[in-house]
Order: structure tokens, then C-alpha cells, then sequence
């Protein structure tokens, strides 16, 4: 009887320390945590056609609903016809420089004549006083000869002024035309750039989910009015969480940036479910324990805040668990 208490004193003793090495064995604590991103309208109307329920799995650049953007789908019709309305009022110097252009042509081919012309009178003219020189033809013949030639040249003369006007012309209405249209399509940049403003506009009312991730809490219905900034959803990526949890400045000399860890966390009253994790952040600060800490004394102390990124691989993991971290490599039991 004596052997048998002694044994039960022993085992109680030996439980009560398996139990106390237990919930102090590991070296930190902390709460889980994902990196929500809160979706909000980049536009302002009428949420049509909104799709998206609390516990949505969604994919990245997945069409979620629209935004009811009429007003400016018509703006940007009104715009359209004043660039419309501009485009009618530019001038066109065409159908006065191909009348001017046929007017050169005709002269040109004037001019070219009574150069012809000319050289036959000159060819004319050497003869003739060749006959004069020899005494075969009167003087006055070739006084003929010359009056002509002096009338044919003036007329040369005459005829290459005309066509100096005629291109001037044509290059006077080209410019016209081009300071005239300058003035216009002053006009007209502004306006095509307010269609490019109205379509990057008319993009926003499509609602595109930005990340893969759950849908978290939803803070807006089909049919309700929205606006630019205003939240429609909280999503996050669940695969991995962040365990946010803090370590005194001693057990920091154990530590470094993509360190591997392991992570237990509950499963049932006394058996637990353990994760591999990885250090990504180490706080450059200190801070004051938070107060989730249970005794008075750990409260006290000065800790640095990590984040340890844990898959979660049966996505049995949720925001706001307590996790365990532990430093050692050592195995120790679940």
C-alpha cells in the first residue's frame, strides 16, 4: 500500500512536470495574421452586377462586377462630336492650289514655246546677218529679225514673272491653309486628350479583383450607390499567414531573416499541429510586451516583433490563432 502511493506520488509528480515542460518549451508566441488588401470603387455610380460573398476563393485580374458609368460613356460621345464639329471647319487649300497648279502648268508650257520660239528667231538671226555680211540680204531684214527677237524676249521675261505670281500663289494658300488648321487642331489635341482621360475612366467602372485570395468581409451590395475611394471588400491570400510573434532581446542572437523555425498550434485539449515557418521581418525596435502576454513580469520586458511566414498547407490555420514558435531544431513531441 505504502509502495503504491509512493509509485501515484512519483507518476504525478513526473505528469505535472511533462505538463509544465510543455506549455514552456517553446520560445515565443503570437497571433496569425494575413496581408489583407481592401478593394476599393475607382469610380462613382451604381454597383451593378456585383459578385463577391464572403469566403470567395478569387483569382487576380478576375471581373467582379461594374460600375454604372453612363454619364460618362456619354461625355465621352458629346466629345467625340465636338472633335466632330472641329474637323468640318478645317480648310482645305486643295481645290484652289489645283487650279493654280493647272494655271503653272499652262504658263510653263507657254514659257517653253516661246523659248522654242526664240532659239528659231536667234538660229534666224546669225543667218540672216551672215546674208547682210556677204551682201545677200537687206538690213532691214535683219532689223525685222532683231524687233521681233527684243518682243519675244520681253515677252519671255513677261511670261517667267507670271509664273513667279502663280507659285507664290500656291505656296501664300499652303501657308493659309496651315495657319489656319494650326488653330484648329489646337483645338482639337485637348479634346482627343479628354478621350483618353474619359476611356481610362470608363476601365476604372470595371471592377477587377487585384489578387488570388479569400474574400474576407464584404461592405457593399449590388444596386448600392459607391464612389471613388469608397471600400467593397477585404481579401487576403491564405495559403501562407504571418505569425506575428515577439522575442526578448537575448533569444535575438538566435535568430536570423529567413531562419527556419517550426510553429505548433492547438488541436483538441492536449495534442497540438505543428508547421514549418520562416523568419521574413525582425522589428528594428524594441517595444513594450503586448498585453495578449499572460504574466505580469513578461509584461514588463522589452520585446522585438517578428513575422514568420507559415504555409498553410491544410488551410487549418486561421487570422487570429495563437501559434507557438520554436527556435531549436530539436524535435519535441506534439
Amino acid at each position: 500500500m505504502k509502495n503504491s502511493s509512493v509509485f501515484l506520488l512519483l507518476s504525478s509528480l513526473a505528469l505535472a512536470t511533462a505538463c509544465s515542460d510543455s506549455s514552456q518549451a517553446f520560445d515565443a508566441t503570437g497571433l496569425f495574421e494575413a496581408d489583407a488588401v481592401i478593394v476599393a470603387a475607382e469610380a462613382s455610380g451604381k454597383l451593378m452586377d456585383f459578385r463577391v460573398t464572403e469566403g470567395d476563393q478569387l483569382q487576380a485580374g478576375q471581373k467582379v462586377g461594374t460600375i454604372d458609368c453612363t454619364l460618362l460613356d456619354l461625355q465621352k460621345n458629346q466629345v467625340k462630336a465636338t472633335i466632330g464639329a472641329v474637323e468640318q471647319k478645317r480648310f482645305d487649300a486643295g481645290p484652289q492650289v489645283a487650279v493654280l497648279r493647272e494655271q503653272l502648268k499652262v504658263q510653263e508650257s507657254q514659257l517653253a514655246a516661246q523659248q522654242e520660239q526664240q532659239r528659231i528667231l536667234k538660229r534666224e538671226q546669225e543667218r540672216v546677218a551672215n546674208l547682210v555680211e556677204a551682201e545677200a540680204a537687206t538690213t532691214k531684214q535683219l532689223d525685222d529679225l532683231n524687233g521681233q527677237l527684243a518682243v519675244l524676249t520681253q515677252q519671255l521675261q513677261a511670261m517667267e514673272r507670271q509664273i513667279d505670281v502663280t507659285r507664290q500663289q500656291i505656296k501664300s494658300q499652303q501657308q493659309t491653309q496651315n495657319i489656319q488648321n494650326r488653330g484648329l487642331l489646337s483645338e482639337r489635341e485637348p479634346l482627343r486628350e479628354q478621350i483618353f482621360f474619359l476611356d481610362e475612366q470608363l476601365e476604372r467602372c470595371t471592377l477587377a479583383n487585384p489578387i488570388n485570395g479569400t474574400v474576407l468581409l464584404t461592405y457593399a451590395n449590388a444596386y448600392e450607390m459607391t464612389g471613388i475611394g469608397k471600400p467593397l471588400y477585404k481579401i487576403a491570400p491564405l495559403d501562407t499567414l504571418t505569425l506575428r510573434a515577439y522575442f526578448s532581446g537575448d533569444q535575438l542572437s538566435q535568430m536570423t531573416l529567413n531562419q527556419e523555425v517550426r510553429v505548433r498550434v492547438d488541436d483538441g485539449a492536449d495534442s497540438y499541429r505543428e508547421y514549418p515557418g520562416r523568419v521574413r521581418w525582425i522589428s528594428d525596435e524594441a517595444e513594450f510586451t503586448p498585453k495578449s502576454i499572460q504574466t505580469k513580469e513578461e509584461r514588463a520586458n522589452l520585446v522585438f516583433a517578428t513575422k514568420i511566414a507559415v504555409p498553410n498547407t491544410d488551410n487549418r490555420l486561421k487570422i487570429g490563432m495563437y501559434g507557438e514558435v520554436f527556435l531549436a531544431a530539436a524535435e519535441q513531441d506534439q
